[in-house]
């Protein structure tokens, strides 16, 4: 009997903890595009006023980011110094095919940066980082709508789930 209830503890658990990283994941999306909101800005205004070169860009990005993105902008410089491939895109795809842990959303966005850098003139560089900036925020505010509603009802579903696998082995 103990064995049972022992159990019963456990798949309540791990569901109420599956509850809690999807709830964790969304945070994380949400931290992250609000960096990389901030980033483009960064970038754009370095590209308008100061004419950097696309390295030196990465390395800004790296600098004024954190976690994840930083790793990627730092490999992203490391690319673009060895001059391995010849364009931003081929860079960023090699750089993002190492990295797992990027949610889906953001390694989109990512890749879209990736295709309109070194690609175009100086407007075409500034337009296409005002769009991926553009992209960015829209998935932003869809991800903060109602965000505290949802993050509460995959915790509650997770533990509800849980609870009738409990009720339906016992």
């Amino acid at each position: 009997m103990i064995i049972k209830w022992f159990g019963a503890i456990l798949i309540i658990a791990s569901c109420g903890g599956f509850g809690c990283s999807l709830a964790v994941g969304i945070k994380m999306q949400e931290k992250m595009l609000t960096q990389m909101i901030h980033i483009l800005g960064i970038l754009e205004a370095e590209l308008k006023y100061k004419l950097t070169a696309l390295p030196e860009l990465c390395r800004i990005a790296a600098r004024e980011s954190d976690g994840i993105l930083r790793d990627i902008f730092q490999s992203l410089y490391t690319e673009f110094s060895q001059n391995i491939h010849p364009d931003a895109s081929g860079c960023m795809d090699t750089v993002l095919q190492g990295i797992d842990s990027i949610p889906c959303r953001i390694k989109k966005h990512l890749r879209r940066l990736g295709r309109s850098l070194g690609r175009f003139d100086l407007q075409g560089q500034v337009q296409g980082l005002q769009a991926v900036r553009n992209a960015c925020e829209a998935d932003l505010g869809h991800v903060q709508q109602n965000r505290d509603m949802r993050l509460r009802s995959y915790q509650t579903l997770s533990l509800c789930a849980g609870t009738a696998l409990v009720i339906l082995f016992l």
